[in-house]
């Protein structure tokens, strides 16, 4: 259910501005957009999972809050990423 190492690197490789940026906000983002899809699939086959679906609220709030960081920020940056990550419509 979590994201393994070679898919963190090639986030990180996308979205990142160099191959040790963990912590952009961008990188942030992508990262947890990634893991919102996967525990999207498992809610779908496992609806009673209660803590999956605690996590995956706190998931989808903080990835809130860093969209609202980044558009405070860096708005080109921001609307370029969402496009990306096909996310807010």
């Amino acid at each position: 259910m979590s994201i393994n190492l070679k898919n963190k690197q090639e986030i990180v490789e996308k979205f990142g501005s160099n191959a040790k940026d963990t912590g952009s906000a961008e990188v942030q983002i992508a990262m947890l957009t990634k893991k919102i899809s996967e525990l999207t699939e498992h809610m779908k086959s496992n609806k009673k999972d209660f803590a999956t679906k605690r996590g995956l609220l706190m998931m989808v709030g903080k990835r809130k809050r860093l969209l609202s960081y980044l558009k405070g920020k860096n708005l080109e940056g921001y609307r370029s990423l969402i496009k990306e990550l096909g996310i807010r419509g």
